[in-house]
């Protein structure tokens, strides 16, 4: 038996983000949190939800690359916003970036007004933060993703959430990268590494941070580094 791919353990990780979820719907974006969230619907939480992610629900799990099943039923945008309301929704989006405050940036790069890129805009990632659970999936760990101050916040973090009288709607979970998986119980609801993949150094981690990072009890810190002698 071969050793997983990363992208296997990616995808095991993002199933892992609905474990004892119950009834509700999983609302994934991008292809390894839908793998994610239908090996959840398959092992772990076979009352699930699945849906296109458009208007329609599924009545069980379509490989990855079908996009219907042989029972449907209608699922109408009405329908989603009363789950949102209910809390019973779980979305796992993306981020251009994500600050050490676990705040989220979808909109732009530089100052909002002159942007140096243009994103996707906000994508209503505001109401994603708030009613329901919500986590993130980073397909590149990069310091460009990890940035100490995000330049537009889309997505509220823990201390922006306190600040906007949000933060009792709130329920932040976890932040599955290509190399490992993240939450937010650092000081003050900031960013902290859970767990790095397997054959991933901590170190590696460190260094692809473009903040300080705060480390989980039960995640191992990086060898300090032996500083070089003067010639």
């Amino acid at each position: 038996m071969t050793g997983a791919t990363r992208a296997e353990v990616a995808a095991t990780a993002c199933s892992d983000l609905l474990l004892g979820a119950g009834r509700i719907l999983a609302s994934p974006i991008g292809l390894i949190p839908a793998i994610g969230a239908r090996l959840a619907k398959l092992t772990h939480a076979p009352e699930l939800l699945l849906s296109d992610g458009e208007a329609t629900m599924f009545a069980d799990v379509p490989a990855v690359d079908e996009s219907f099943t042989d029972i449907q039923s209608p699922f109408p945008y009405r329908d989603l916003f009363e789950l949102i309301a209910r809390g019973r929704r779980h979305v796992i989006m993306g981020a251009a970036q994500i600050d050490q405050h676990g705040n989220q940036n979808l909109s732009a790069i530089g100052d909002r007004d002159r942007p140096a890129r243009q994103l996707l805009g906000a994508r209503a990632a505001a109401t994603n933060t708030v009613s329901h659970a919500t986590s993130y999936w980073i397909a590149r760990h990069s310091p460009r993703v990890f940035v100490d101050r995000v330049d537009v916040i889309t997505g509220l973090g823990p201390a922006q959430a306190a600040t906007t009288g949000a933060a009792r709607f709130q329920d932040l979970r976890r932040i599955v990268t290509n190399l490992a998986v993240l939450d937010f119980s650092g000081p003050d609801g900031t960013v902290a590494l859970v767990s790095t993949h397997p054959g991933v150094p901590v170190a590696e981690i460190v260094d692809a941070t473009g903040f300080p990072c705060t480390f989980r009890a039960t995640c191992p810190r990086p060898a300090r580094r032996p500083r070089s002698s003067s010639p």
